[in-house]
């Protein structure tokens, strides 16, 4: 019996599905680039639950003429390829012929095309590979393909498959770049029946960021242009204070397809060098245009990598070009994007406000009133019925009232003991003179005149208060700092110093070690936390931090709501791919609550999805290092004490992220640099 037999074409098909077909988003990138290859200005692609269940991409393209609609779904079926001489120079995205045959052979397909010269479209029905159906019908030109229940025939990569919140969130980030390759195309994305995106295919490329990215964030970016012997640079790059925590804000395409490279990326990163903040990386939306036959397309399945003929001028030409853009940008931007909230001016401390609607009570006890109110209390009080107090105010030009309060009204005009003394009168414009004859006879106690300083009255406390006696005031130190007292260093180590406020020196025997205070405190906070159940406090935001992730870290944030709420944030959706932060933990100021989050949300991409743990560390790990002692921080020597103790006794070896928290030099190293040894 043979060991070796040809493999059934489905199961064959099944297998080349798998190198094409990773998820929905491999069908959209597919479908939309066929779109794009066929001439279309106008593309929709609308997904329900994540594109499991339905995607379908429309077009407006050339569509497929009726003898060739079967013959498109086989294998190696192409109209971009005749010859061997065409695989060096390719010019279109798509090319193997492998997609559509690739995409039938594990979903429910369905096509509708016509071509400008028919007046009645193809209907066409594919079930895992086999035509079901085909007839004529209705259609507008251009092409509609409908892809259901994806991997309904091969459960073992259907069970690979993440949430649909996740599978929705990498279509909607792959549709963008598609509409930031290709700006001459409108670009329309509706995610459940709600549209999400919207490019208006005008063919500027700052039109297409703007719909992309948002307005904020696309204000933080510069143009770039520059042209070389082969290789043609332009685009976008952000400022230098507007970059971010991760890469997902970085887009390169090289003649229109859109491409991972390491070579383009360390390009773009060394520009930035001495520029931008450490730990922040810069975004792009670059466009290389170099000839065909210098760049080989073919050595990915999903065409998603490429390989430079000649990799150092490529280099230069993206260097250079991004650094010519940074020298020659003269805005100063901020690291806010959003203007900030004015806050509410105070009215002015002793201007009366103009004739409220009920008498309110001001510092001081007092009530304010216009002068028609204070001479309708008087007249009250005449009847027999309570009397108002008036109110009063300060007066640069002094006069002396002929009218007298009674027994039972006795504002204390006295000044405060921090105040300037001020004679106060009744709020009027003009002095008034009122002359009264009171019923019970009050007796006026003798006053100072008003053109000389009031004598200070003497306290009289009131029936209901008790004084207590003032504590005795200690003498002043003559010495202006107090002295510390002395920290008790444990043998057989000593605390050396500190260098650039970052860098701790002990000294252990032998050995001289260099601890980073910051990796070493974060180490410490992440132990505490994890061991502890760690709960910081919540403090609600007056006015919500709102800002746009990339389409992965919304979704993975909006998975993890739960998580983040027990470790102090408050989010929700926005709308428009936003995010609304109303609640943030203690030890974070409400501008660093993007930054966090981000930080989290990379985090939580790069962790195991299924593992509770793995979730609840990459928010510790964010949480330690925001609320550890920061490299140029002053500490305190007790402080400095309990971080550089942890180290030399072996509590903490290594931060969070794996980077180590010291490094030794021995005594013969250091007496070898000095030639002593």
């Amino acid at each position: 019996m043979s060991k070796i037999q040809v493999l059934d074409p489905h199961v064959a098909d099944l297998i080349a599905a798998g190198e094409v077909v990773e998820r929905p988003a491999s069908v959209v990138k597919e479908l939309v680039e066929n779109a794009i290859d066929a001439g279309a200005t106008s593309v929709t692609v609308e997904i329900q639950k994540g594109g499991m269940s339905l995607i379908r991409v429309a077009d407006n393209g050339s569509g497929i003429p009726w003898e060739d609609c079967e013959t498109a779904f086989l294998r190696h079926a192409t109209s971009k390829l005749r010859t061997s001489d065409d695989l060096s120079a390719i010019g279109t995205l798509g090319f193997r012929g492998e997609a559509l045959a690739a995409i039938s052979a594990v979903s429910r397909v369905e096509l509708f095309t016509r071509t400008a010269r028919e007046d009645l479209g193809t209907s066409l029905t594919i079930e895992g590979g086999l035509v079901m159906a085909k007839d004529q019908a209705g259609c507008p030109l251009g092409t509609t393909l409908v892809v259901r229940d994806l991997f309904y025939n091969t459960p073992a990569r259907l069970k690979f498959m993440k949430r649909d919140a996740a599978e929705g969130a990498a279509v909607f980030a792959l549709v963008q770049k598609l509409a930031l390759s290709h700006p001459e195309v409108a670009v329309k994305f509706i995610r459940d029946g709600k549209q999400e995106l919207l490019s208006p295919g005008d063919g500027k490329l700052k039109s297409a960021m703007y719909a992309v990215f948002g307005r904020d964030i696309a204000l933080g970016f510069t143009p770039v242009q520059s042209e070389a012997e082969e290789v043609t640079v332009s685009g976008f790059v952000s400022l230098p204070a507007c970059c971010r925590g991760t890469r997902s804000y970085q887009h390169f395409f090289v003649n229109g397809r859109q491409v991972k490279s390491r070579l383009l990326m360390t390009a773009l990163e060394k520009a930035y060098e001495n520029q931008k903040m450490v730990g922040k990386f810069p975004g792009c939306v670059l466009q290389i245009e170099i000839k065909p036959s210098t760049v080989d397309v073919n050595v990915h399945p999903a065409k998603t990598e490429v390989k430079f003929l000649y990799e150092r001028k490529v280099f230069d030409g993206v260097y250079y070009a991004v650094l010519s853009a940074l020298k020659g940008e003269d805005r100063h931007p901020s690291m806010d994007l959003t203007a900030p909230r004015k806050a509410p001016t105070p009215p002015p401390v002793m201007t009366p406000a103009p004739a409220p609607k009920a008498p309110a009570a001001s510092a001081g006890g007092f009530t304010r009133m216009t002068a028609q109110e204070f001479r309708k209390s008087t007249s009250l009080r005449d009847s027999g019925r309570p009397s108002a107090p008036s109110i009063l105010r300060p007066v640069e030009k002094e006069y002396t009232p002929t009218y007298t309060p009674p027994a039972a009204f006795k504002p204390d005009f006295s000044p405060k003991s921090s105040e300037k003394s001020t004679v106060f009168h009744a709020n009027v414009e003009k002095p008034v003179e009122i002359v009264e004859k009171p019923k019970v006879p009050v007796v006026e106690k003798p006053r100072a005149p008003l053109d000389t300083p009031p004598a200070p009255p003497v306290p009289q406390p009131e029936p209901e208060q008790i004084r207590m006696p003032a504590p005795p005031v200690e003498p002043v130190r003559e010495d202006p700092v107090p002295p510390t007292p002395p920290v008790v260093e444990e043998a057989p180590w000593r605390l050396a110093g500190e260098v650039l406020n970052t860098y701790l020196i002990v000294e252990r025997g032998d050995e001289i070690l260099l601890i980073d205070k910051h990796a070493a405190h974060e180490r410490l906070n992440f132990d505490r936390m994890k061991e502890s159940g760690y709960q910081p406090m919540a403090q609600t935001l007056l006015a919500p931090v709102v800002f746009t992730p990339s389409p992965e870290e919304g979704a993975v944030l909006l998975e993890n709501l739960d998580l983040l709420e027990r470790y102090g944030f408050a989010c929700a959706d926005f709308g428009g791919g936003s995010l609304a932060v109303r609640e943030v933990p203690d030890y974070l100021e409400p501008g660093q609550a993007e930054e966090a989050l981000c930080e989290i949300a990379s985090q939580l991409l790069l962790g195991d999805p299924t593992d509770p743990d793995s979730a609840r560390d990459a928010v510790l790990h964010t949480m330690a290092c925001k609320a550890a002692v920061k490299g140029g921080q002053k500490n305190s020597r007790e402080e400095l004490m309990v971080v550089a103790r942890a180290v030399v006794t072996g509590q903490v070896k290594y931060c969070p992220h794996g980077r180590p928290v010291a490094i030794t030099m021995t005594k013969a190293q250091l007496e070898r640099q000095f030639k002593r040894a």
